[in-house]
């Protein structure tokens, strides 16, 4: 059961990550040096020698602003959004994946939808010698060939304090749904997640670590991925 479940993240899940960087820079202002008390001041002129400028020609006048020219356009506010700030309380927020070996397999974003709480695959990590599937051709119903990124995996978990079931986890190698079940820490930082036919007692259960929840910037979270056929209720 543990390698035909394992729930197939590490295996299914052959995606390139990206990343971002920041720079900035700082200029330091140039100081500006002191009078030089020992340079000698020029005598101010004699009043007798002073010549009376003659008067200059009339200064032409400011042009009055144009009422048909269009005002430049403030500038924009930024678009990016502050990360979201999930309850650790519960199985929302990010989470990773390893497998047997401690390699991460694939990070997860768990939220709650009309009062349970559903993961879909936001990120993966290429594994040695495995093909890369880009999307879940073996998926049925509204998820048939959907893009692997943004892919719900765990649906329809009821929440119970620490403990989630009733819900399933889809293997997106072939398209089998096993029932499942979760449970979180005391302390919010790790998730048992535990896929099964037939009863718990036959399944496998993975112990997923829980990531900031800034471990992606908002513009960079997959969205949910629907097949081709699928339809906005």
């Amino acid at each position: 059961m543990r390698t035909r479940l394992g729930f197939a993240v590490v295996t299914a899940v052959a995606m390139l990550t990206t990343g971002y960087a920041r720079s900035a820079s700082n200029q330091d202002a140039i100081p500006v040096p002191p009078p030089n008390p020992f340079r000698t001041v020029a005598p101010a002129p004699s009043p007798s020698n002073t010549a009376v400028p003659a008067p200059g020609p009339a200064k032409a006048a400011t042009p009055a602003p144009n009422p048909s020219k269009a005002a430049a356009p403030a500038p924009s506010p930024s678009r990016t959004e502050a990360p979201a700030a999930y309850d650790h309380d519960t199985a929302a927020g990010f989470w990773q994946e390893t497998d047997d070996q401690g390699r991460p397999g694939a990070w997860f974003l768990f939220v709650e939808k009309d009062g349970l709480y559903e993961g879909r695959l936001v990120k993966g990590f290429k594994q040695p010698g495995q093909p890369l599937i880009e999307t879940c051709e073996k998926c049925t119903g509204d998820q048939k060939d959907a893009p692997m990124m943004g892919l719900t995996i765990v649906k329809g978990m009821k929440r119970n304090g620490n403990k989630y079931t009733g819900g399933s986890i889809l293997d997106p190698r072939d398209g089998t749904v096993y029932h499942a079940q979760m449970e979180l820490s005391a302390d919010g930082q790790q998730l048992g997640v535990r896929g099964y036919l037939g009863i718990p007692l036959l399944g496998q259960t993975q112990i997923w670590t829980r990531l900031p929840d800034d471990a992606i910037a908002p513009d960079d979270i997959p969205d949910e991925s629907h097949g081709p056929d699928w339809k906005p209720e």
